[in-house]
């Protein structure tokens, strides 16, 4: 029998108590006694991530029901915070131990260096203030979920309006564009109030901690360890002189073959030559029937993993009223499994994310002997490489979708989509740097410093008499008020999947070896030495994102447009 009774409740407090205690009071005097220590935690805090992501999955698919989200709410009130400060001693007594010094430094490198840097940025003062940030960004998708457009005598949700942007009729298209946006207008004032509340209690959550400002505190908060600010930077330049010029050639090709007087945003999904949108399926069940087979064509061994997900328990995947929008996957620890949550409609993009969401799935069920749930964790930067590599990986089998003519479509919507998204990527993660580290701006500071971004970044697009829907371009980014300062690392894991994609066209065999050998090791190793076990070099300098973009612009020139 391991430490945790099989009757715990882990949302409650009260049972939890008495486990946290027992870890709290034990002698750590020699290595035996400190890593029985360890695990123990481990397999507690194992109940205790479930716990709470049941209760997150509850709430998003269902953010209209009160009772699923006062259950998460009551977790996040009256469990989080208690857990926050046991966490902090327990961290202490592992430090304070005379025997840490003792523990495999191979094996525990990863984690005591987390330890540290938690130990020096805890305190007690901001386990309310995070408790006060997770509920704004509860609100924060309750409004998004409750968004609802009636288009062509409908009721629809913002990812159903999608395929009318993608539609041949221009007026049908810009008049979707414009409802959409109208509707985020009608609750933007009211989610400018909530980042600015965000804005305020991040800031002093910093200052408390020792800091100048929100953004230096996250990167020490992210435990980034291997690049920073600096090297950030030298991603947006990059993003700004490789990127942006290609991206505007697109444009002029795009505006071009539509022969319209100006680029519009509503321009920009639809078939330049005049072809219907791309529709992979028309239901969720032909989708995950498709995606089965493509990745049973990629390996057999993928196949079977994404297989086991259909067990009725690990997938959400229509779009509805009521939930929450985007997608995830989220890991279910103490059963090892993973879960995938997406609003799909029938478009290309839905396609993408079933894809993405399973690599992520992947690499949780990749890493779940790994005995730690420290060492199941890993960096986001390269969790993000197991689900981009998918993407790409799964190019050749597109047929189980498409025809020849339309899978070739499909891959350079989405190569041409990678052009976009790092200057998208590099334009999410300036902005975030400089709410951070400005603090006090005004909203007018806000929204001239992201006009001054899409201006810098953005499509060659004319946003005349739309101005107002472009200045709250940035409402629609999750990211931003539920997980700040996490978006970079789509940039750098990109740079990644990139990488594992040009070994798959040499070998596939060597690029999912390879894939497969990082992924194991989950969180164990830092950042470099995980980009190093799938011989990826890890790098997004000007000099790299080049050669891997300048690879991307020879496969688009050998398909056809």
């Amino acid at each position: 029998m391991g430490f945790v009774p099989n009757e715990l409740d882990a949302t409650s407090w009260e049972q939890l108590e008495p486990l946290y205690e027992n870890l709290a009071s034990r002698s750590l005097h020699d290595v035996n006694q400190l890593e029985m220590m360890i695990q123990d935690e481990s397999e507690l805090r194992e109940w205790v991530s479930e716990a709470g992501s049941r209760l997150y999955v509850s709430m998003t698919c269902s953010t209209d029901d009160e009772e699923k989200k006062s259950a998460y709410l009551d977790f996040v009130e009256n469990v989080e915070p208690k857990l926050s400060a046991i966490g902090d001693r327990l961290n202490r007594l592992i430090m304070e131990s005379p025997a840490v010094n003792e523990l495999d430094s191979e094996k525990y490198e990863v984690m005591i260096r987390d330890i540290r840097a938690d130990i020096e940025i805890f305190r007690e003062e901001n386990i309310p203030l995070s408790t006060e940030l997770t509920k704004l960004g509860q609100q924060y998708e309750e409004i998004c979920g409750s968004m609802m457009v009636t288009f062509e005598g409908e009721e629809r949700t913002m990812q159903q309006m999608g395929k009318f942007l993608q539609v041949t009729n221009r007026e049908t298209r810009e008049n979707a564009w414009k409802s959409v946006w109208e509707r985020r207008m009608k609750d933007a004032d009211k989610i400018d109030d909530l980042y600015e509340q965000m804005l305020t209690i991040r800031h002093q959550i910093a200052l408390n901690a020792g800091f100048e400002n929100f953004r230096d505190y996250a990167f020490v908060a992210k435990h980034r360890f291997d690049y920073t600010p600096s090297d950030c930077e030298d991603f947006h330049l990059a993003a700004e002189e490789v990127c942006v010029p290609l991206g505007r050639i697109l444009d002029k090709e795009r505006k071009e073959l539509l022969d319209v007087d100006s680029l519009r945003p509503w321009d920009l999904g639809v078939d330049v030559h005049g072809r219907p949108p791309l529709k992979p399926f028309e239901n969720v069940d032909e989708m995950v029937d498709g995606t089965s087979r493509m990745f049973h064509k990629v390996s057999n061994e993928l196949g079977i993993m994404f297989d086991s997900l259909r067990d009725g328990k690990s997938l959400d995947l229509d779009s509805r009223k009521g939930k929450a929008p985007g997608g995830y996957q989220i890991s279910f620890d103490k059963i090892r499994r993973p879960f995938i949550f997406m609003n799909a409609t029938g478009l290309q993009r839905d396609l993408e994310t079933m894809v993405h969401e399973a690599g992520h799935a992947f690499h949780a069920m990749y890493s779940s002997e790994l005995e730690l749930i420290d060492h199941r964790d890993p960096p986001i930067e390269y969790a993000e490489v197991a689900s981009m590599s998918m993407e790409l990986l799964v190019h050749p089998h597109l047929d189980e979708f498409y025809s020849k003519i339309d899978a070739d479509r499909a891959r350079r919507s989405h190569l041409e989509g990678i052009v976009g998204l790092l200057p998208w990527i590099a334009t999410i993660d300036a902005f975030q740097h400089w709410v951070h580290t400005n603090p006090g701006h005004s909203r007018n500071d806000r929204t001239e410093v992201w006009r001054d971004l899409r201006s810098r970044f953005g499509a060659n697009v004319e946003w005349d008499g739309i101005e107002g829907m472009r200045d709250v371009g940035w409402h629609r980014q999750l990211h931003l008020f539920t997980y700040p300062f996490y978006y970079i690392e789509y940039g750098i894991a990109q740079l990644g999947a990139l990488q594992v994609w040009l070994q798959s066209l040499d070998s596939i065999e060597r690029a999912l070896e390879n894939y497969a050998h990082s992924m194991k090791l989950g969180g164990s190793k830092p950042l470099p030495d995980l980009f190093g076990a799938a011989e990826l070099e890890f790098s997004f300098d000007p000099i790299t994102v080049q050669r891997l973009i300048d690879a991307v612009q020879l496969k688009l020139s050998e398909l056809p447009a």
